[in-house]
């Protein structure tokens, strides 16, 4: 890992959802902890797990704080809509906001990376984080990296491929307002959506090549990274059964619905 920088200045709101994630969570807040910058507060969403996942929050929250670690039940109806409803929700307040998956390990420098991409921009302007992932046996043992995306960072891009995980953004107080102005939407995933956002009205999309998260392969993802035969395979027949042409009527649906809020340019993209 590379040399830590100093710690930019700023809160950071870490929003967490869980589903039966006892086997790794402890490893993922312990590297929370671990964390250069540590001025966060994490707020976990519940969305019922029957394993030892609450008993393990509850007890990072005694030793953590309440102030430190806020527990919540989710809507349970899927990771996405768990996700939306921590971002779109107008009590939760701070500086700097960062999606946090239960099976991830973050390297040391993650925040304090997206905070120095982040901060210096115009704070009116929604500004997102995102970058690469390592990928990882359930042991952390490195088996891969997530693909290099070098096409722009543009709502044109955005339209026909997602190019980073939610378990990598991080993003400013703009663009949590404009998920709020937006409300929870039925998109197929929270960090796609995010991407079309910020980059449909004009803010800045900041991709960062360097990896800063161990992303876990293992046969409980829900969305995995895999870059084996089989899951080449596995997707290749989902295109052959429409899911992907699915995924995106749903995104197109969504974004036609508020269309007014997007900039005049891409409004014409999403026309044509």
């Amino acid at each position: 890992m590379a040399t830590s920088i100093a710690p930019p200045s700023a809160q950071v709101v870490i929003l967490m959802c869980t589903y039966n994630g006892a086997a790794f969570l402890n490893a993922q807040l312990d590297s929370l902890a671990a964390q250069t910058h540590t001025d966060w507060r994490l707020i976990v969403s519940d969305d019922g797990s029957s394993d030892e996942t609450l008993a393990i929050l509850n007890n990072y929250q005694q030793r953590w704080g309440v102030t430190r670690l806020e527990i919540r039940h989710g809507p349970r109806q899927g990771f996405c809509q768990n996700f939306l409803s921590l971002c779109c929700d107008p009590t939760i307040t701070g500086s700097f906001f960062a999606f946090c998956d239960q099976d991830d390990v973050w390297l040391n420098d993650k925040l304090t990376t997206a905070l120095t991409h982040l901060q210096g921009g115009d704070p009116a302007v929604p500004h997102l984080y995102c970058g690469r992932t390592i990928y990882v046996h359930d042991n952390l043992k490195v088996c891969g990296h997530s693909p290099l995306f070098l096409f722009p960072e543009t709502f044109r891009n955005a339209l026909v491929q997602s190019i980073a995980g939610g378990n990598t953004m991080v993003f400013n107080e703009a663009t949590k307002h404009l998920l709020e102005v937006w409300g929870p939407q039925p998109v197929p995933s929270h960090d796609w959506w995010l991407y079309l956002l910020v980059s449909g009205v004009g803010g800045e999309v900041h991709y960062d090549e360097h990896p800063q998260v161990l992303y876990r392969q293992h046969p409980n993802s829900l969305v995995g990274g895999n870059q084996s035969i089989r899951a080449n395979i596995k997707r290749a027949w989902g295109l052959l059964r429409g899911r992907f042409r699915q995924w995106n009527s749903q995104n197109i649906a969504a974004l036609v619905r508020h269309q007014s809020h997007l900039s005049e340019d891409n409004r014409k993209i999403l026309k044509l």
